[in-house]
């Protein structure tokens, strides 16, 4: 019988994953869990949405307790700080922040699971009152309760990449006059500029104020209370400010052990989540992935990857031989009414890699005209110029857009050229798609583009 030690520092998507694959993988495992926060085990991605009033249960945002992990005999700490890793004694040092006592506790596996961090820029009154980053359970009971008990008529989000823009819509639920602030050209800088201009199209529909090519310089208020947000000449009213400038992988506890960072800034890991320490694991958003698009090291901090990283971490840590085979970056985020997609690399990011690529951008019905609820998708199929691998994909519309870009990662995860892509034989019938979808549209349009096409699966 196991005697070993596992101890798992962070109790989200990664860690939790870690510690209950862990225990499968060794029923008799000691698992141990410090999770700095509250709560454990909750999904990030709700947070706008209960903000928004889409639901108002708060327990809904928690997949699981700390009560139900008991029941499983993996132990877990709140409001427990780990403040120093010893690789060599196999220790760490933890704080209880609610008394502030601080002990050791040894280890014989490790998994670190600190996630990313959402960070205030150090901007006068960005202490105000009012302002809020959106990362933890916390910060979103703390956003509804400021929405709810002060009633603001005037609210500027800071930052227009995924939280940004779900918090825009958030916000606006509540009838709040919302401005959108960002430093650079576009909306979601991780998509081409053609597809953020069906975005700022849509923000501009929906009367959500988007001034890019703007840098907040500070924020103003009165009583300790945000009023404004100054960004050059402007001046936007504002008695609610969402900070949402970004996440960077929380690395201090990592850097501080001697554990190595990738050229991204997250730990590196190998295919087993291994660090380059023995014994110490890493998942999740503080960790790298492999592009499985261009073979290299990548960041993309998104709970799907978590879950899965963490799920190979801990049957690792408990003695098993798991893999993890990377990603290809795949996201959609619902802006209002309009839907918008990823996956791969962007026509930017192959251009910069030093790809010999080229693109097709191609508009159709998600359905046939005659059924209620068609509307445009446009595609964009970023694809290598000799052969015609597909590289990525982008898309926008309102109907069928996660249906599609699915279809569009799976291709890119095996590897498939657009002359695969254009031999899918896809599901038709008028409530889901036409006779020819946007999918082989996009792909026959590529194709004519091709220098000597392949087809990657042919037999």
């Amino acid at each position: 019988m196991s005697q070993h030690h596992l101890i798992i520092v962070g109790g989200v998507a990664a860690g939790m994953s870690a510690a209950a694959k862990a225990r499968r993988t060794d029923p008799s495992l000691k698992i141990t869990v410090y999770e700095k926060s509250g709560y454990v085990s909750y999904g990030a991605c709700s947070f706008p949405y209960f903000i928004a009033g889409v639901f108002d249960d708060e327990s809904q945002l928690v997949a699981r307790t700390p009560e139900q992990f008991a029941k499983q005999n993996i132990h877990v700490n709140l409001h427990h700080e780990v403040l120093r890793i010893d690789p060599d004694a196999k220790s760490i040092l933890v704080r209880d922040l609610k008394t502030g006592r601080e002990f050791e506790k040894a280890f014989d596996r490790l998994v670190l699971t600190t996630g990313g961090r959402a960070t205030k820029p150090p901007l006068p009154g960005v202490d105000l009152n009012g302002i809020f980053t959106l990362r933890t359970v916390e910060d979103a009971l703390a956003i509804k309760r400021w929405i709810l008990d002060q009633k603001p008529r005037h609210g500027v989000v800071v930052g227009a990449g995924y939280i940004g823009l779900e918090m825009a819509e958030a916000l606006a639920a509540h009838g709040i006059e919302v401005n959108m602030v960002e430093m650079l050209p576009q909306p979601m800088p991780n998509i081409d500029a053609d597809i953020a201009r069906l975005i700022a199209k849509e923000l501009d529909v929906q009367k959500v104020g988007l001034y890019v090519n703007h840098r907040v310089e500070r924020f103003e208020g009165e009583n300790n209370k945000v009023t404004r947000v100054i960004s050059g000449e402007r001046a936007f009213p504002a008695e609610i400010v969402i900070v949402a400038t970004g996440v960077r992988p929380n690395v201090g506890l990592a850097e501080n052990a001697g554990i190595k960072l990738g050229p991204t800034g997250a730990v590196a890991v190998d295919e087993h989540q291994r660090t380059n320490i023995p014994d110490i694991f890493a998942a999740g958003d503080v960790a790298e992935a492999l592009d499985r698009v261009t073979g290299r090291p990548t960041w993309v901090p998104l709970g799907t990857t978590a879950n899965k990283q963490g799920r190979v971490a801990g049957e690792n840590a408990a003695g098993g031989d798991a893999r993890f085979q990377g990603i290809v970056g795949t996201a959609v985020v619902k802006v209002f009414d309009l839907q918008i997609a990823r996956t791969g690399l962007s026509e930017r990011q192959a251009r910069n890699l030093g790809y010999n690529m080229t693109a097709v951008k191609v508009t159709h019905a998600s359905r046939p005209g005659y059924y209620p609820g068609s509307a445009p998708i446009t595609l964009k199929l970023i694809f290598e110029r000799e052969g015609g691998r597909l590289l990525g994909a982008q898309m926008a519309g309102r109907d069928g857009v996660g249906k599609r870009i699915d279809v569009l990662a799976a291709a890119l995860q095996a590897g498939w050229t657009v002359a695969d892509l254009a031999e899918l034989d896809l599901a038709y019938a008028p409530p889901f798609a036409p006779t020819w979808d946007v999918t082989l549209i996009a792909a026959n349009q590529a194709l004519k583009r091709v220098i000597r096409p392949l087809a990657h699966n042919k037999t």
